[in-house]
């Protein structure tokens, strides 16, 4: 390694070994140095602040929707989207070494978490669900005080880092089951997006008119952009006013997606470019 070359600090929340420090370095390989947060607020701030070169923000999950906090958050924070990942993601049962499973009683994880794997509960009703902050802080937990009969659900790797055993592997409902990361960096920092970037988020806002929706929606259909996603968030201290967040296929450098945009700024109150980047491959394809 060339001691010049500076390892980026990657901010995520939650304890070492939750999925989003997997997500980390899968668009950014291993040498980095991963910086656990308590909060995605905390997450931001870092980068904002310049206290950390990125953060790792799950956005949406293929089963529960949208992380509607981290959507707040980019329109709050002077952060750029410069990649994204879909992550696969596998849930485990993790104990102490030498804990068997007749012998959990108590099951800690984050409430998302649980509610991925009521089956796994249901199958083993003596298994009481406990909320706890985080998947990896909750293995961090279970090996710390040792309470007996006590296991935590998380990633493998989780169980790698703390020293904890799976006693079961893939408990979640759904196979089917992705986490969407976006990797930001701040605006001031961040390069222009490079010929391989194919994907594009906006956020913008609207006067309440009759139509004015349709007429956003129209920008981009006239000129065949594909869109493949609109989120609305409620403007703060603005009642029944709300701010859309749209990805679409495209670079912005295209003549069709700066003639969208450029035909959108005439009327929307507000318009936002967060990123173009390089869009994540199919979950089918991994």
């Amino acid at each position: 390694m060339n001691p010049t070359v500076k390892t980026p600090r990657v901010a995520f929340q939650g304890e070492p070994g939750a999925f989003s420090s997997e997500a980390a370095r899968r668009l950014l390989g291993d040498d980095i140095q991963l910086v656990p947060c308590e909060s995605f607020e905390q997450m931001f701030t870092a980068v904002e602040n310049e206290v950390c070169d990125y953060c790792l923000a799950p956005m949406e999950n293929s089963l529960f929707g949208s992380v509607y906090q981290n959507y707040d958050l980019l329109l709050k924070h002077n952060l750029r989207i410069v990649g994204e990942t879909s992550l696969r993601i596998v849930h485990n049962l993790i104990a102490p070494p030498g804990t068997k499973m007749a012998d959990v009683r108590r099951v800690y994880s984050h409430p998302v978490a649980l509610g991925q794997c009521l089956r796994f509960f249901a199958a083993h009703p003596e298994m009481q669900a406990v909320v706890a902050y985080d998947t990896a802080g909750s293995v961090k937990m279970v090996m710390e005080k040792r309470e007996p009969g006590a296991a935590a659900i998380a990633s493998a790797a989780a169980a790698g880092v703390y020293g904890g055993e799976i006693l079961a592997a893939g408990i979640e409902d759904d196979q089917q089951n992705y986490t969407r990361f976006l990797l930001l960096q701040h605006a001031d920092q961040s390069d222009e997006p490079g010929e391989e970037a194919d994907k594009t988020s906006i956020v913008f806002a609207l006067e309440n008119r009759t139509g004015s929706l349709f007429r956003a929606m129209a920008v981009f259909a006239l000129r065949e952009i594909d869109l493949t996603k609109i989120e609305s968030r409620p403007l703060i201290g603005r009642p029944w006013e709300y701010s859309f967040y749209l990805d679409f296929i495209g670079h912005t450098a295209e003549p069709r997606v700066r003639h969208a945009l450029a035909h959108l700024a005439e009327f929307a109150s507000s318009i936002k470019i967060l990123g173009c980047y390089r869009r994540a491959p199919s979950p089918n394809s991994d």
